[in-house]
């Protein structure tokens, strides 16, 4: 007899994308508020990046899923919505 079990199934596409979709919005604009508020950026409807900041949050948002899919484990949402 093997010992081999098989292996897991894959989580449901709706899940994986919903978690992706909700990561996305939730890091542009949170980060993006935060780094308009600390460079000044913000407007009255929200924050309006130029220039350097800009770019910093393009950064941000390709650090968070760098690290949420290869270092950590999961990102925020695909913990919650359990599609890691």
């Amino acid at each position: 007899m093997s010992s081999d079990q098989p292996p897991p199934l894959a989580k449901p596409f709706w899940r994986r994308g919903l978690a992706g979709f909700l990561d996305f919005i939730t890091v542009f604009f949170g980060g993006g508020y935060a780094i308009g508020a600390a460079t000044g950026q913000t407007t009255q409807d929200g924050f309006n990046l130029t220039g350097g900041p800009a770019l910093l949050l393009f950064a941000l948002i390709v650090l968070y899923f760098y690290l949420g899919w290869k270092v950590v484990g999961g990102t925020l949402w695909q913990r919650i919505l359990g599609a890691r």
